[in-house]
């Protein structure tokens, strides 16, 4: 009988497709996932689902469209109600394991701001809008992510598993403010550790001045990168000791900002040596001269988590610290590749590589994500090893999305996929005409005077965004301008394009509409 494989899948958060050496970048340091993808297929044009931590981490979970399992944007849990395909690679007797990054719940504790009001004249019957789901998420099972309750590890406070993982430990929120599990541990391992944290606690550095930036307090080895890594190998060396195939999530919260990497991958890169976007300081779409000029005029607060603009030597900055994150990211990712080695387990264990999104990182003079779905923003990497089918540095250039990973995932295990599940197998299956990126906004930001609903298309030449309640589209052609600068939206030679993808939008749209549930009976 055939051995079952076992899975690594790694995950980065905010981690654009070209911060990496595989993907052409000549600066920031790779080797060791340059190495997965050596000796595996890299995915040349793999998309989000939605480029919002939460929603596209549970399409990643699910399968399925942020439309379809209802997680439209940050705030909103995935619902247990929704299939996971770590939950039937558990039923099919995998060893599950979660180390890292989940964020399929919410974990600031903050409250939700409600848009919603109800009209003038018209009564609430509850002191809360009615929600047309009466499973609303709000429950004390739906807080389990939530920092501010956080007082002992996951593990001891869910009854079962955590939405397919039975082993889980959790780094919450980024950078040097991470939390959860992982801060458990941290404190245990230095009672003053929360002196540490926080740019109020940061080492003093006059070479770095950008926002969100510090040279923090927490030395290497206390650092969650370092933390996953750490507890990575230990359940890997469990998993050794048992017959049963495994599935472990590495998920790390970096390099998300803030942009705190540690010791010495603080100033492993300098800004002089980093070369700004071509695009920076180009565009003219009406979010991006609002966030310049509320730059010009200091009124973009630039601490949170909306998108800003950020002068030259701003960006270079920032760039440098993330190369610093990407390449302590890397470090960490060569010792468990090591790992799975020195316990005879890498010859059976298939190795995946992407990110949950991606970040502006200077292009157009913005950074962060939201609103505006730019490549570096909706473009991640994607790359696959299987030791039982290697292949030479491949390149796989078909269009590929983020719910095709669980499908992908469960044909390699030979497991049927549920029902209503909206990937495609990318080992065989062909590319499809089109990928959609949806994206719901919490809240208002600069440039706007409401949240934005977006629906993208990408075809192999084209990238065509439509969005709720404004006066103004955007359409590129990729392959005249990849930087994305000149909107064809409303040139007249670009009508017949426009309207093309306009169906082909409907039509995938379609084609994405939930088959979930099965009827039970014929009327």
């Amino acid at each position: 009988m055939t051995k079952r494989p076992n899975f690594l899948f790694i995950i980065t958060d905010q981690h654009r497709a070209d911060h990496l050496g595989c993907y052409g970048n000549a600066v920031v340091k790779t080797p060791n996932i340059d190495g997965i993808a050596a000796n595996g297929t890299r995915w040349d044009r793999f998309y989000v689902a939605n480029p919002i931590c939460m929603p596209n981490r549970a399409s990643i979970m699910t399968g399925r469209m942020c439309s379809a399992h209802g997680a439209r944007h940050n705030g909103i849990p995935l619902s247990k109600d929704h299939t996971t395909f770590v939950e039937l690679l558990r039923d099919a007797g995998y060893s599950t394991g979660l180390i890292g990054k989940s964020h399929l719940q919410s974990f600031t504790g903050l409250p939700a701001s409600n848009t919603f009001q109800p009209a003038d004249g018209l009564t609430v019957p509850s002191p809360h809008l009615r929600d047309a789901l009466k499973n609303n998420r709000h429950t004390p099972d739906y807080d389990l992510e939530d920092i501010t309750r956080w007082d002992r590890p996951l593990a001891e406070r869910i009854d079962d598993d955590f939405y397919g993982f039975e082993h889980v430990e959790i780094a919450a929120d980024h950078a040097d403010r991470a939390s959860g599990d992982y801060l458990l541990w941290a404190r245990e391992q230095r009672a003053d550790f929360d002196d540490l944290v926080g740019p109020e606690n940061a080492l003093p550095d006059n070479r770095i001045n950008a926002p969100q930036a510090w040279r923090t307090a927490v030395p290497e080895a206390l650092y969650s990168t370092n933390w996953i890594a750490d507890r990575s190998e230990d359940w890997l060396a469990e998993q050794a000791k048992n017959d049963a195939p495994f599935f472990l999530q590495m998920s790390f919260p970096d390099p998300h900002h803030p942009f705190t990497p540690p010791g010495k991958y603080w100033d492993m890169y300098n800004p002089l040596d980093i070369a700004l976007p071509a695009t920076f300081g180009k565009g003219n779409l009406p979010p991006i001269k609002a966030m310049r000029e509320a730059m010009e005029k200091g009124t973009d607060p630039r601490d949170n988590q909306n998108p800003f603009a950020v002068t030259e030597d701003e960006a270079r900055a920032i760039i440098a610290l993330t190369y610093g994150m990407i390449t302590m990211i890397d470090d960490a990712i060569g010792r468990v590749l090591k790992q799975l080695e020195t316990l005879g387990l890498a010859e059976n264990t298939v190795v995946i590589f992407t990110s949950d999104h991606g970040d502006y990182m200077g292009d157009h003079g913005l950074m962060l994500k939201l609103l505006l779905h730019y490549q570096g923003i909706v473009r991640v990497p994607f790359i696959w090893h299987d030791p039982k089918a290697p292949a030479q540095n491949k390149v796989d250039t078909g269009l590929g999305s983020s719910i095709d990973i669980a499908t992908t995932i469960l044909a390699r295990a030979g497991i049927q996929p549920y029902n209503g599940i909206q990937g495609r197998d990318l080992l065989s299956s062909p590319p499809p005409e089109a990928v959609i990126v949806e994206e719901d906004s919490q809240r208002v930001m600069t440039g706007f005077d409401r949240p934005q609903r977006v629906r993208t298309i990408i075809t192999d030449q084209y990238r065509m965004s439509l969005r709720e309640g404004e006066d103004w589209n955007e359409l590129y052609d990729l392959k005249a301008d990849p930087g994305e600068v000149e909107n064809l939206y409303d040139q007249p030679a670009a009508q017949g394009t426009r309207q093309h993808l306009s169906e082909v939008m409907l039509r995938s749209m379609i084609s994405l509409q939930d088959r979930s549930p099965l009827p039970a009976y014929r009327a």
